[in-house]
């Protein structure tokens, strides 16, 4: 199937502009091969640190020139998601060694769950702990003693934060090796009504607290189609996982099997292969566009329109929100997976998941086929299903059709004709709003002002029930340069139960809302913050505010001689000696250097 010209349109331009940053990053790589290739330059001093602790045959293996593989995990037993790692490195050096390689663990990158520090000065550090994990995949790999790596990762910022560091190793193969989704539990609909009649003092704590351990249950990722389920998705249409991986379940024989194929798969791809497939090849104008194309399909995470900007930047290329939102008006939504329907992840594998998805998307021309990926082949692998048969693994070709309509369908019946992400821009900045989990009445409000400081402020003002209105909330000092950009799901099961009762109420910040965006019209990571004098700024309340979504408009309605006069006016956000307390002052340096969030909210350059 032919590209698009739309997409192919999109990805020319794209190519365009990052021709000299992409050249740049290439040639960088290519010397970076030449000048350091792996163990080579490495003295005999060097190379007996580097082998010191194996076992005698693993030394012998490296000594006589085998492959080595460079494990980069963020393993820790406190996050669901990441606790079956513990297991994989034991599972990875047996493959290697059948296979002829050995495999070392490199280096430990941190893990944080925003699920866990939502609400809470931690979640201040969470989008910068990508960066720091960039950091700590470059540490890892810095002893160049590999020809390929596994980044074992599955979270929010932690896999952006792998790739991100592993592209600064170019010259290297790389496979992501996830861990897969917990079983389905208690459902989104019922944890999210929960939820509401909590915040609205309908229910106590003790409702509260057995509705989300019946929600959250066991090992593996959350449920939801979040940042983390979003990732899984980006990896496997960049082609960078093997085909199929991404929501099989932690502990099956069939996830154990995929893993050590990844092992196998990646050793067979180095420098020293005839398939080599350096990670510079895999992520690529194409590879991008593919993962732009997939979130809009699903309505895939908020989020990615920072991470996938930055993880661009790292590769040399240059994507905008411009970007993002063509994609979306020319891509169909194909899935209605929670928070943009009921079902859960396992619900979206089940109906056909991955390969079915891959599969109309190239059908409809909208996924670039001919792109690298670490499978070979193009993307045509992965259209298919993997498969446990007589404990041999093998792929077969995945459901021509949909198994559960309400949940996953063909590109000639999609939910909608266009994707899950909106741009809209105007006199208050430039922001994105995740369409697909809002209803389209809601997709235009026009109400006064409130403005708020902070999380806390916001719920405070409910608390004393001021918020029984309509209203558009401008919440400030929450990007980047300012707090570190916290995600402020705080706000939402409150917005949530006042849009139930009737009330036009949305939101704008500088702030996140994630993949857990829900069915309130917000219009978020607005550009500039107003910490960088951002025009959000100059909103007071009660001015009269229109979003329109449709039309990818927002604007403050002040006159022009108002508006401009108030542009002198700097609001400065209020200072408590807490604000430097649980980590955050280690952040400091982060903040201080932190591009916007269009820019990709870097605290570093490409």
């Amino acid at each position: 199937m032919s590209l698009d010209p739309r997409i192919a349109k999109i990805t020319d331009r794209i190519r365009e502009r990052s021709q000299a940053g992409r050249s740049a990053y290439l040639r960088r790589t290519q010397a970076v091969a030449e000048a350091y290739p792996p163990n080579t330059t490495l003295s005999c001093a060097n190379f007996a640190h580097a082998i010191a602790a194996l076992a005698p045959d693993e030394k012998t293996r490296l000594i006589d020139s085998a492959p080595a593989i460079g494990i980069v995990t963020a393993y820790n037993d406190m996050l669901s998601a990441h606790q079956p790692f513990a297991q994989y490195p034991d599972i990875i050096k047996e493959a290697a060694a059948k296979a002829g390689g050995v495999a070392q663990v490199a280096g430990g990158v941190p893990a944080m769950c925003d699920g866990i520090t939502q609400g809470q000065p931690g979640m201040e550090l969470s989008l910068f702990s990508r960066d720091a994990i960039a950091m700590a995949t470059a540490i890892a790999l810095s002893h160049n003693t590999f020809d390929a790596a596994l980044m074992l990762g599955v979270c929010d910022k932690i896999v952006p934060g792998l790739l991100i560091g592993a592209l600064q190793f170019g010259h290297l193969p790389v496979i992501f090796v996830p861990a897969g989704p917990m079983s389905s539990g208690l459902s989104n609909a019922e944890k999210s009504r929960v939820r509401q009649l909590y915040a609205t003092g309908k229910v106590g704590r003790d409702a509260l607290l057995l509705s989300e351990t019946k929600a959250y249950h066991s090992a593996g990722t959350c449920t939801f189609y979040g940042t983390a389920n979003s990732n899984q998705l980006l990896m496997e249409v960049m082609g960078l996982h093997l085909p199929g991986a991404a929501f099989v379940h932690p502990g099956m024989p069939l996830r154990e099997a995929l893993t050590r194929r990844a092992a196998e798969r990646v050793l067979a791809i180095t420098a020293r292969s005839n398939e080599y497939t350096p990670v510079s090849q895999v992520v690529d104008e194409r590879a991008i566009v593919n993962g732009i194309v997939a979130l809009m399909a699903t309505g895939g995470s908020t989020n990615h329109t920072i991470h996938l900007v930055a993880i661009a930047a790292a590769a040399g290329i240059r994507i905008t929100w411009d970007d993002f939102d063509e994609i979306s008006r020319a891509t169909p939504l194909l899935a209605r997976i929670y928070p943009n329907g009921p079902a859960d992840i396992n619900q979206f594998h089940a109906a056909g998941g991955m390969g079915f998805l891959i599969g109309q998307l190239i059908d409809a021309g909208l996924l670039d086929q001919d792109a690298t990926t670490v499978a070979g082949g193009g993307l045509a692998p992965y259209r298919q299903d993997p498969f446990l048969i007589e404990g041999a693994l093998e792929w077969r070709d995945g459901p021509e059709t949909s198994l559960d309509k309400a949940v996953l369908r063909g590109r000639d019946e999609a939910f909608d004709s266009e994707g899950g992400l909106r741009l809209l821009k105007g006199n208050l900045g430039r922001g994105v709003m995740k369409i697909s989990a809002v209803a389209p009445p809601h997709r235009r409000i026009h109400a006064p002002a409130l403005v708020f400081n902070s999380q806390k402020d916001f719920v405070a003002a409910h608390q004393q029930g001021t918020l029984e209105r309509d209203f558009v909330a401008v919440l400030r000092f929450q990007g980047p340069r300012a707090n570190g950009m916290p995600e402020l799901h705080a706000l939402t099961p409150i917005l949530g139960a006042l849009q139930d009762k009737g009330f036009h109420v949305a939101l704008i910040t500088d702030g996140r809302m994630s993949g857990a965006s829900g069915k309130i019209p917000m219009v978020i990571h607005v550009s500039p913050e107003v910490a960088a004098d951002g025009p959000l700024g100059r909103v007071r309340d009660g001015d009269m505010i229109l979003i329109d979504a449709n039309h990818g408009t927002v604007d403050a309605e002040v006159d022009a001689a108002s508006w401009l006069a108030r542009a002198g006016e700097h609001p400065q956000a209020p200072v408590s000696e807490l604000d430097a307390g649980l980590g955050r002052a280690l952040f400091g340096l982060f903040r201080a250097h932190a591009l916007t969030a269009e820019e990709g909210g870097s605290s570093f350059g490409g």
